[in-house]
């Protein structure tokens, strides 16, 4: 399964990047808030650090708007993924920038309906938010079962690109469902590394290997 790292932080892109722990990287306007940066130049640092899949959301709502901003994201650099709204106006500028050669990350999907449209526009990935259905007590985990029964029914090239992610577990049974790809706040990501018997385990041969008063190097 690729990850992809949630964030505009370039220092958690670089990390991750360098780690060989993510294959791109997703942003959205709150994203784009909270590092208080001109998305532009933030896009262009971006894809200097990574040349995966790097989704940069428009945010016009009318299509002539979806597609004129988009067209500017997409000339940053050859793997920015222009990401649009599940709406009509969203999965119509979906099926123009795929008929063009561009990346498209349809997002804010909440329904397996949803998603089948979304393939049906030539998405390049749809983005299910487990997460948010979650809060509302509702089987997150289910809609991405289900998108990725739909998608094998009718061998849909869109891939899955699980976000909303809030724990481990929705990464682990992500990859159990099949899910293509999955975007994660760098923290979450993190948080897959540790376990404490790995902890322990480090003690332990750290202990006797100071006993044997030997050195590697």
């Amino acid at each position: 399964m690729k990850f992809f790292v949630d964030t505009g932080n370039l220092s958690e892109i670089e990390i991750l990047q360098n780690a060989g722990l993510i294959d791109g990287v997703t942003t959205n306007p709150s994203l784009v808030l909270k590092v208080n940066r001109p998305i532009i130049e933030l896009l262009k640092d971006i894809c200097q650090i990574t040349d995966g899949p790097v989704s940069a959301e428009v945010v016009a709502s009318d299509y002539d708007g979806m597609m004129r901003e988009g067209e500017a994201l997409a000339s940053i650099a050859p793997n920015i993924v222009v990401k649009l709204p599940l709406t009509l106006n969203g999965l119509r500028a979906c099926r123009s920038f795929t008929d063009r050669g561009r990346m498209t990350n349809v997002t804010l999907c909440f329904s397996a309906n949803q998603a089948l449209l979304a393939a049906k526009a030539g998405a390049t990935f749809i983005s299910p938010f487990v997460g948010r259905l979650d809060d509302l007590n509702i089987d997150g985990m289910e809609l991405i079962s289900d998108i990725r029964r739909i998608y094998d029914n009718y061998a849909f090239k869109t891939q899955i690109l699980v976000a909303s992610v809030r724990t481990p577990n929705h990464i682990r049974e992500a990859a159990l469902l099949g899910a293509d790809a999955a975007t994660v706040p760098a923290a979450t990501l993190l948080n897959l590394i540790d376990h404490p018997l790995t902890h322990k385990g480090i003690e332990a041969f750290d202990a006797d290997w100071k006993k044997t008063g030997q050195t590697i190097v």
